[in-house]
Formats: C-alpha cells, sequence, structure tokens
C-alpha cells in the first residue's frame, strides 16, 4: 500500500512512514532513493501526525489502535503549517477492528478538534495491496463537508474500488460481516479441494470445475489453498506472504463477538474459530490458505 503511495503522490510530496519492523521502513527509503521520491521515517506515529496532512494507520488489533491513537494525540497535535492546503488533519485507519473501538478513537479526535478520523477497511489481501486493487469500506459521516469527496481519492491510490457503507464505523462492519463469511468459505473450499483430490480428480481439472460452477469463490480463484491453481496465491509460496492464519482467528472472533451483541445467530463461527485455533497452533504466521496443509491436503 506504502509503495503504490509512493509512486502515486504528486513529486513535491513527501511520504512519512513508521514501522516497528527497523529493517522494512530502511529497505522502503532505499528504493525511493532509486526512484526519486521524497520518503521519510518517523521514530513514531505522533512523529507522523505532527508532520502530516493525511495519516494512514493499519495496525493488528483494537487496543493496539487505541495505544497508537493516545499517543498522537496527548498532548494536541500543533496546529497545521500555514503553507497547508487542508484546514484539518484527516485520519484515516484502514485497521480491522471492532467498530466501538473505532468510534471511541474518533470521538477522541474530534472531540479534540485534532482532525477528521474515519474507517477504511480494505479487502483484497496481499495481492490486492501489491496490486492495487483493494476494495476499501468506508465508514465516514455524510454530513461533514465533503469529507467522502476528499477521502476517496487519497483511497484510490492503494486501490480499485471505494464504497461508502455509511457513518463512521461502519465500514467495519461491512469488514467484519465479510470477513466472517470468508473464514468459513476458505475452510470450505479446502474441503472440498482435498475431498476432490482424494477421490482421484486432478487438482487442475477441479480447480476449473469449482470455478467456472457455483461453487466460486474468493478462495477457490484468487488465493486457492492447493499449489499450481493461483498464480501468485500463498499456496504457491509455502503460504508464505499472504494473510496471517492469527489474523484471520482475530477477524473472525471480532465478527462473533459483534454477531452475539446484535444477537445475530451465526452458528458456522464457533466451529470455524476452533479449527483457525487448531491451525494457528501448528502453522502460525503461514497464510490462513494454510488449512488445506492442515487437513491433510495433498
Amino acid at each position: 500500500m506504502a509503495k503504490n503511495l509512493r509512486a502515486k503522490i504528486p513529486a513535491n510530496d513527501t511520504l512519512i512512514i513508521h514501522d516497528r519492523n527497523n529493517e522494512a521502513t530502511t529497505a522502503f527509503v532505499r528504493e525511493a532513493g532509486a526512484n526519486g521520491k521524497g520518503t521519510e521515517v518517523a521514530s513514531s506515529p505522533r512523529a507522523v501526525a505532527e508532520k502530516s496532512e493525511v495519516i494512514i494507520t493499519t495496525l493488528p488489533e483494537p487496543s493496539h489502535v487505541k495505544n497508537v491513537f493516545h499517543n498522537i494525540l496527548n498532548p494536541p497535535l500543533p496546529p497545521l503549517e500555514c503553507s497547508s492546503h487542508a484546514s484539518e488533519r484527516l485520519f484515516i485507519d484502514c485497521s480491522t477492528i471492532d467498530p466501538t473501538s473505532s468510534r471511541e478513537v474518533a470521538n477522541a479526535v474530534h472531540a479534540t478538534a485534532q482532525g477528521r478520523f474515519v474507517d477504511a477497511p480494505m479487502s483484497g489481501g496481499v495481492v490486492g495491496a501489491r496490486a492495487a486493487t483493494l476494495m476499501f469500506m468506508l465508514g465516514a459521516s455524510s454530513r461533514s463537508g465533503g469529507l467522502v469527496k476528499r477521502v476517496t481519492p487519497i483511497l484510490e491510490l492503494m486501490g480499485s474500488r471505494v464504497l461508502h457503507l455509511g457513518e463512521q464505523g461502519t465500514g467495519l462492519s461491512g469488514k467484519l460481516a465479510n470477513n466472517y463469511l470468508l473464514a468459513v468459505s476458505n475452510i470450505a473450499t479446502a474441503e472440498a479441494m482435498n475431498l476432490g483430490l482424494r477421490l482421484g480428480l486432478d487438482p487442475q481439472t477441479l480447480g476449473k470445475l469449482i470455478n467456472g460452477s457455483s461453487g466460486r469463490c474468493w478462495s477457490s480463484e484468487v488465493n486457492n489453498p492447493v499449489p499450481g491453481i493461483s498464480p501468485g496465491a500463498p499456496a504457491e509460496k509455502d503460504y508464505e506472504g499472504g494473510f496471517g492464519v492469527e489474523l484471520m482467528r482475530k477477524d473472525l472472533r471480532l465478527a462473533m463477538d459483534e454477531a452475539k451483541r446484535v444477537g445475530a445467530k451465526i452458528d458456522m463461527g464457533e466451529k470455524a474459530g476452533a479449527v483457525y485455533a487448531d491451525v494457528e497452533a501448528a502453522e502460525k504466521g503461514k497464510d490462513f490458505s494454510v488449512v488445506y496443509r492442515w487437513l491433510g491436503g495433498r
């Protein structure tokens, strides 16, 4: 996502980054020097926010988002420089967390008049991030004078579609519903592929059958768990470089918590959660499609 931002922002803009992984930021700046785009590494999220008009955060857990924004907002940020064309800072959080936590952070930003805050979780995985084909689910007030119009072109630098779902927090509601479905369909795809292969079907042929029939889904077409079916998928690289099984388990947990909160019946979630707990214990750090290997896939 950051590479696509760097490639597409105006030449006179500066991209300021921070990550706990110092090796990643060092390599990122080295690449930036080769193509002449301005990139700086900040010492903290607060240092990023102090220098920036637009701040994009992507973090694993609700507690991480809360802690980062507590450090960003306290003490209050200095005003933007007079030369800035923006009237106030814009915070875009692309993390997948629960809507309640996101609204708490948004309230902290707005109550202290330190900018505008929107939630914009994304779908498309690592493949979509690299190709800038992500779909962003935007939760932003439509009453805040052009906020959606301000956010959309920024997200379009990293993705191919921005869908405004409603007020702040609704982007996350949509993301959790989507990832609940993804968690279940990923397991079903792995089980179906394993079944077909054990019945003697050729994996390529079975993949073509499913992806040309009613069983087709993202997990079967783009992120198939069997090597040799989806070019570039983590299954092609020993399940490395994708969406970690621990993150899928976290998203499923958040979705189930929200379901309980609103009284939505979800029968598949408990079993899926148990599956991902066992898979994480055996294959932590691997892409969540590794459930196929955990099943004994061949």
